[in-house]
């Protein structure tokens, strides 16, 4: 594969892995692990009914630790899917990065091996800890997560090199033929198109959502758990439940509106992104037609099951995920796709030679 052609490969993947990875966490993790911090609250204040401090702090510490859970398993989820989004820039731009084919392969390499071995090590954060770490407040999963970043950060800062010598006409990259033109094909313009619209929903979403909740939201969340402490300190426990519930009503609508508003512009910018990537989709056109259809309609669905989520319960989040497996599938097709056209380049390669 050329540079252009790893960048697009590794980017998809890496985009898909971040979705399926999302939607398992969501099934098994998410919703499990903000039930468990209520009955952590909940613990909490009746250990703070019963004046028993060291009941507050052991339930305070495991609060933290599923927060940290939550916490590592989202930037995994988060990470991988932006990393994706890059390298599918960083493919379109590589005909003007002045380098030779060989080292623009060798730095597309340097750049998967940091974006695949950040969100991995995230991950393990929680699992792995401070175990054999020589550093007193860092472990060794943070520590080979920071230097996955570091590589990332790396070849971005060369690849903008290249690019500015490319500007100022020192060298000219030597694979002219791996130029994307615009094919205009009805894939390309619909993703293009639906991307946009997609990001334009999200921006009214963020600026709906900001303009009618998120103040008041900002001030129930202090209120609430002010109410925890006093409800438990003067001994009303039915009072501080029912705070304690609220608490995690509020967290839910923030979540879900947090979630929605995120989602949908990200899918907008995955098409956008997708729409310059169909040249080297090589299918037939109903197929491409029929993927770009598919991501476009669970780039919607997805964000506004999430919003129904507090309505709706386990059917939206079913739904949800639903949605985020058609986009999923989608991504695997054009993914094939990509496979498809690097072995006919290099079977018209080899009848040439």
């Amino acid at each position: 594969m050329s540079a252009t052609r790893l960048f697009f490969f590794g980017g998809i993947t890496l985009i898909l892995a971040g979705l399926i990875f999302g939607d398992a966490f969501a099934i098994f993790v998410l919703h499990q692990n903000a039930a468990r911090i209520g009955e952590r609250m909940l613990a909490a204040t009746q250990a703070v009914a019963a004046g028993d401090s060291a009941g507050v702090g052991r339930q305070m510490t495991d609060i933290g630790a599923l927060l940290e859970n939550r916490g590592t398993k989202v930037d995994t989820h988060v990470h991988i899917i932006s990393f994706g989004y890059l390298a599918l820039l960083l493919g379109l731009v590589q005909p003007y990065i002045a380098f030779s084919e060989r080292r623009k392969k060798f730095l597309a390499q340097i750049f998967l091996f940091g974006s695949v071995l950040l969100p991995v090590c995230v991950f393990l954060i929680h699992y792995v800890g401070l175990t054999y770490s020589p550093l007193s407040s860092i472990g060794w999963a943070s520590i080979f997560a920071d230097f996955g970043g570091f590589l990332v950060l790396l070849v971005c800062l060369i690849e903008l090199l290249g690019f500015w010598s490319f500007l100022r006409g020192q060298h000219q990259p030597q694979d002219t033929d791996e130029k994307l033109p615009w094919d205009g094909s009805w894939p390309a313009r619909a993703l293009l198109t639906g991307g946009a619209l997609l990001i334009l929903l999200g921006f009214l979403h963020g600026a709906y959502y900001s303009a009618v909740a998120l103040y008041e939201h900002e001030a129930r969340d202090p209120a609430l758990l002010r109410a925890m402490i006093t409800n438990a300190a003067a001994n009303r426990p039915a009072d501080a439940a029912r705070a304690v519930n609220d608490y995690g009503v509020l967290q839910g609508e923030r979540a879900v509106n947090i979630a929605a508003h995120s989602h949908i512009i990200e899918f907008g910018l995955m098409a956008i992104l997708l729409a310059f990537v169909q040249p080297y989709v090589f299918l037939s056109e109903r197929w491409k037609r029929r993927w770009a259809v598919a991501l476009l309609l669970g780039g919607l669905a997805l964000p506004v099951f999430v919003l129904l989520e507090l309505q709706w319960g386990l059917v939206a989040g079913g739904l949800a995920d639903a949605s985020g497996l058609l986009v999923a599938v989608a991504l695997t097709g054009m993914l094939a796709g990509i496979l498809r056209f690097t072995g006919s380049a290099d079977a018209e390669r080899q009848a040439a030679r």
